[in-house]
């Protein structure tokens, strides 16, 4: 197990981390199977987080900060250490998503990541292959926390009907997706809308794209690619980018048939679906 003296603090959020929590217990006079005890984990869990082996989550990091009486520093700095685990890339982007007023999403594949479940996460994420799929995983859960504000952005996500259909994670965790989306219909601050097939050719064939406005920003564009994503504030994009989403919304279905096709999928291609072993049997 590497020495956590060796640690730089100022290295990365999770080498401050480590090192804060090893600094913070011990002042406490704890081991660290006695401050695993206190928070319910293992000493080895205690280790693993002060030497960097292991992703802090925010539970973890709100019993901390109750067994050690630290107001809450533990709890604002995963967010930080979550943050830095998005690949580097995608870093610039959460964190003008954290920021925003106004999103506005069109996703042709998958749902988008603010909607999505735990589990349909971590069967998107893990067709990357990441080394650390856990760790990319709560990462992509700490985003979902800027729709919990108090006054969360304004959101608006067009849905192409595919997404719906796409069995991602298998049919227990796409019904459980779907029926994360139709929670949202009753949301102030989220409107979700489906692109029907019937629909055919579209404003954004060429895929999935995301704009974001401020209140002291200039409005951006966000798309991706196989490698890596793209953010431009060039007014001609931008300008582009909304034109093309105008028409997406237009060709959707409302927000309210949106609703009642969502519910149908989930009962006509997810529900009372047999488990493996029944479908076995039969």
């Amino acid at each position: 197990m590497a020495n956590i003296q060796s640690l730089d603090p100022c290295a990365s959020p999770l080498d401050y981390y480590g090192w804060e929590l090893r600094r913070q217990r011990e002042a406490a006079g704890l081991r660290q199977q006695q401050l695993g005890d206190i928070i319910f984990c293992t000493g080895s869990l205690i280790g693993q987080v002060e030497t960097t082996k292991k992703i802090p989550t925010r539970d973890f990091s709100e019993r901390v900060d109750a067994a050690l009486g630290t107001d809450g520093v533990f709890s604002r700095l995963v967010g930080l250490v979550l943050r830095s685990q998005l690949p580097t890339w995608f870093q610039a982007y959460a964190e003008m998503e954290a920021k925003a007023a106004y999103i506005s999403t069109y996703q042709a594949q998958l749902v988008y990541g603010l909607l999505q479940t735990e589990d349909y996460a971590r069967a998107v994420l893990a067709t990357g292959m990441p080394d650390d799929l856990e760790g990319l995983l709560a990462a992509r859960m700490e985003r979902q926390r800027i729709l919990e504000q108090e006054r969360p952005p304004l959101a608006w996500a067009v849905l192409d009907e595919a997404v719906l259909h796409r069995p991602i994670g298998g049919h227990e965790v796409m019904r459980a997706q779907l029926q994360r989306l139709l929670d949202f219909s009753t949301n102030r601050w989220m409107r979700i809308q489906v692109l029907p097939f019937a629909a055919g050719e579209h404003s954004s064939l060429a895929g999935s794209f995301t704009t974001m406005r401020f209140d002291d920003d200039p409005d951006v564009v966000y798309t991706e690619d196989l490698i890596s994503g793209h953010m431009t504030a060039s007014p001609d994009t931008v300008r582009e980018g909304s034109l093309r989403y105008a028409h997406l919304q237009a060709a959707a279905l409302s927000v309210e048939e949106s609703a009642a096709l969502i519910a149908r999928v989930m009962k006509e291609r997810y529900g009372d679906w047999p488990r493996p072993e029944e479908r076995a049997v039969a």
